[in-house]
């Protein structure tokens, strides 16, 4: 399954006697509040409905994210075109030019061609520009596993950790993020070739939910399947909480391809029971994730035990 709405995270800020700064991440599903708080841009992936492309955005609002599920729900597919070239160097150049190092952190190489495109683009563009820094991390995750990568980062920036600093962390943390995702239906993921169309229709006749991890070689993994819609949602909160360390030190982290207030409600408040967490932070699932996962899709995310499970264990 591919997950992969590309962004970039920075955090602009200025250390005496050196020169200005800027830690770009590339993350995915933040909400438009989390794009504030940790002064984020990023770089557009596109969907692609009827020959018409158009930028994927972060800040699209719940009639923007209802009218494109509803699409998906009427049976039509969404497809979607990966960061091109000529996105990385205008945003990559934007920063560049105001004397600012850039740490790209891309969605699994596993899941999308951009975090390549994205290296071999920073490449080019330090030689370019002498002395510039730009570093490309693979994240292993997609969706809101980058965006929790991104904000890690965003922490280390504004206590003054250097680029290299922050790689390394983020490097010894991108296994230890927990994911755990749930489909209402495999349609989608039938259109969009993730799943045998005969499973796809068997599935959906006994309600069969799959629950999808970001295993430990950045691969979106069928970690298990459990019946009904109410089971998968006490499924993935119970795996969350039994891989999760020290949740009272963290959010939980909980996005949906626009479910029922109601469900949504109803997830919240079941996490808060079972998982004692700071908080539960809620956003949309993206335009590029919902293409592939379809709508009424719920996943949450927090830091936990290293992922050791691959496809295939």
């Amino acid at each position: 399954m591919s997950y992969y709405n590309i962004n970039i995270y920075f955090n602009n800020r200025r250390k005496t006697n050196e020169k200005r700064k800027n830690y770009h991440r590339f993350l995915c599903n933040l909400t438009a509040e989390q794009l504030s708080k940790y002064n984020i841009d990023y770089a557009k992936m596109s969907t692609v409905y009827e020959g018409k492309e158009t930028p994927a955005k972060l800040t699209w609002t719940p009639d923007e994210a209802h009218e494109l599920y509803n699409i998906m729900r009427d049976g039509n597919r969404i497809t979607t075109a990966q960061v091109s070239v000529e996105e990385f160097q205008r945003v990559f150049e934007e920063y560049l030019k105001q004397d600012m190092d850039i740490v790209y952190i891309g969605c699994s190489s596993k899941q999308s061609g951009s975090v390549n495109t994205g290296f071999v683009t920073a490449k080019k563009l330090m030689e370019k520009y002498e002395g510039s820094t730009i570093i490309c991390i693979d994240s292993l995750n997609a969706s809101m596993g980058e965006g929790m990568l991104a904000i890690e980062a965003a922490k280390l920036a504004n206590d003054g950790a250097s680029a290299t600093e922050i790689e390394a962390h983020i490097l010894a943390i991108r296994k230890k993020v927990n994911q755990y995702v749930t489909v209402h239906s495999l349609d989608a993921l039938k259109r969009a070739g993730r799943v045998k169309g005969s499973a796809a229709f068997f599935g959906n006749l006994m309600g069969v939910k799959p629950i999808i991890i970001a295993d430990a070689n950045g691969d979106q993994a069928a970690y298990k399947k459990v019946k009904g819609r109410q089971k998968s949602f006490e499924e993935i909160v119970a795996l969350l909480k039994a891989s999760m360390i020290k949740p009272e030190k963290q959010v939980v982290y909980l996005t949906h391809a626009d479910c029922a207030k109601e469900e949504i409600d109803g997830l919240v408040a079941l996490i808060k029971q079972e998982i004692p967490c700071l908080d539960v932070e809620v956003g949309f699932i993206g335009p590029i994730i919902g293409a592939s996962i379809g709508p009424d899709a719920v996943g949450i995310w927090g830091f936990g035990q290293e992922v050791t499970y691959k496809i295939g264990d």
